[in-house]
């Protein structure tokens, strides 16, 4: 006896139980263009899914990034090496993320002060408290270009 085709039923109850093996069977199905057989809910769900973890890691990374610049400028000789490494290692993400979203530098510019508020905060707690709240700038010191910037490091203040 030959089994029947999975129905979107199916799956959308495959999606709460084995996400893998629903991802598996829906891109089959995609690919065949039975779209009457697929999840469609959830595949939507899922998708929309994936830019907001490209939004997420873009506020993660930029964060860190401007936490470890701030420091830099502020308390230079706290693990510069260290700090450098951090630095780079951001900005490779930030890269990684904005080639292949490019729509995302507009979010980086548009969210900036968000981020640096909250960079504020994580380079206090990186800086040991030594750095007192009024030494930081009301507003971001360094524009999405230098941020961005491989080759830039903020002068020392």
């Amino acid at each position: 006896m030959q089994s029947q085709p999975a129905t979107a039923a199916d799956l959308s109850g495959l999606y709460g139980e084995d996400f893998f093996e629903w991802t598996r069977r829906n891109a089959q199905l995609l690919r065949a263009s039975r779209f009457d057989q697929a999840d469609m809910e959830h595949i939507a769900e899922a998708v929309e899914d994936l830019g907001k973890q490209d939004l997420k890691e873009l506020h993660r990374r930029s964060r860190a990034l401007l936490a470890h610049l701030l420091v830099g400028q502020l308390q230079p000789a706290k693990h510069p090496h260290w700090r450098l490494g951090a630095v780079t290692e951001e900005r490779i993400w930030l890269d990684g993320l904005l080639k292949y979203s490019p729509s995302l530098k507009i979010r980086l510019a548009n969210e900036l002060p968000v981020y640096y508020a909250e960079a504020v905060r994580l380079a206090m707690a990186m800086a040991r408290t030594t750095i007192d709240r009024e030494r930081f700038p009301a507003e971001c010191p360094f524009t999405v270009d230098q941020i961005l910037d491989p080759e830039f490091l903020p002068r020392v203040q």
